[in-house]
């Protein structure tokens, strides 16, 4: 058997790929598509119609469609035939507003859309290297709602299970906190709130201070078990200009109590900014048991242009399938030289794989066959 210094030494060097590119090998590719049907099932499931916008889009579209995406960290280049700049896309979600915002623009509301595809990166992190992604999502637009955001959160934590996730989390986050707090209860000056949100995300309580927040450091502990830190968030908020977002927070919690109970724990983070660039009040982050980072995000947001509110989910679907369960394998048919094909076609019908046979000199077990087909019917090997 060739092992990996046999095989890197084999490797020329044009069939090096990028950095953070890889290829998707068999048992990677089988639980990527598994995630991807069960979550799509789901979204389905709830009525969410699946759309596919183009890899490709006018750079201009792609930035002006949501705030926080930044062009810097698409590929860009010129398209020959409107001498435009062009870039792959980095998100989805902006395209899925624009769909909203044209093509569908005239349909009825609230309208429910999914999406799945690749999106890629320029530079990634080095928490995170990988420059390509499978994004799988669904957007609620027309309603800015405690309902709405329910109905999100609740379908992508349906989502993340059927792919195979356990020990499910939600973190819940105010995108909005400073903002809403700058405008009377803990005023800032403008200049002063872009400092604040920082040092809140970084949670760093002498910077926060020499931000000129030190009103805000009370905001540093409210964090941790929902209930707990809902509570902790609700003495902060003592002049009552958060209580329309706490008192949703806590409805969307109650509702996802009231169908899993215990079996998705909840937490708060308010200040949490990292990933919620275009959100408005609410956001969340869902993790996983055995998963590094997150399994997915969701949030409310607004649609840059037509201004429509919308709220939406996505899941990292290849970084689920690092740890969804490998799916069971399809049976697996030999077909010998001068088969019966209409027997063939009968078990591929019936939910069978076969592999014909080309040549002579041919192992079956060695190609990945459990059965050969005997007459007109399969027989293990």
């Amino acid at each position: 058997m060739t092992n990996w210094l046999d095989a890197l030494a084999m490797t020329q060097p044009d069939d090096l790929l990028p950095e953070g590119l890889e290829d998707r090998l068999p048992a990677a590719t089988a639980r990527i598509a598994a995630a991807m049907n069960a979550c799509l099932q789901v979204t389905s499931g709830h009525g969410y119609d699946r759309v596919r916008p183009p890899l490709l889009e006018f750079e201009a579209s792609l930035a002006g469609r949501m705030q926080g995406v930044e062009t810097r960290a698409m590929f860009r280049f010129v398209d020959p035939a409107s001498l435009r700049t062009l870039a792959l896309r980095s998100d989805i979600t902006p395209q899925i507003g624009r769909i909203a915002s044209t093509s569908l623009a005239g349909a009825a509301r609230p309208l429910r859309l999914a999406y799945c595809g690749d999106t890629a990166l320029i530079r990634a992190s080095q928490l995170d290297p990988a420059r390509e992604r499978i994004q799988l999502g669904a957007e609620l637009i027309g309603a800015d709602s405690v309902a709405a955001a329910s109905e999100i959160v609740m379908v992508a934590i349906e989502a993340a299970q059927a792919a195979g996730l356990t020990g499910i989390s939600v973190d819940f986050t105010l995108p909005d906190l400073v903002d809403t707090l700058a405008q009377e209860a803990l005023p800032l000056a403008a200049e002063q709130i872009a400092g604040v949100r920082r040092e809140l995300d970084t949670k760093d309580a002498g910077g926060l201070k020499a931000a000129g927040g030190a009103a805000y450091l009370p905001l540093l502990y409210a964090t941790g078990p929902f209930e707990t830190a809902l509570a902790t968030l609700r003495e902060v908020d003592a002049g009552g200009a958060l209580k329309s977002r706490l008192d949703g927070l806590a409805e969307i919690a109650a509702a996802i109590t009231a169908q899993w109970g215990e079996g998705v724990r909840l937490t708060l983070d308010p200040t949490e900014r990292h990933g919620f660039e275009y959100q408005s009040w609410f956001g969340f982050t869902l993790y996983a048991e055995a998963l590094r980072g997150a399994a997915g995000r969701g949030g409310t947001y607004r649609i840059s242009g037509s201004d429509e509110a919308a709220t939406g989910f996505t899941l990292y679907l290849d970084r689920l399938a690092e740890i969804t369960p490998q799916p069971e394998a399809t049976r697996l048919v030999y077909l010998p030289l001068g088969h019966d094909h209409v027997a063939a076609a009968t078990l591929r019908a019936a939910g069978w794989r076969t592999r014909a046979q080309l040549g002579e000199g041919e192992n079956a077990a060695a190609l990945g066959c459990t059965h050969i087909l005997d007459a007109s019917e399969p027989r293990p090997l």
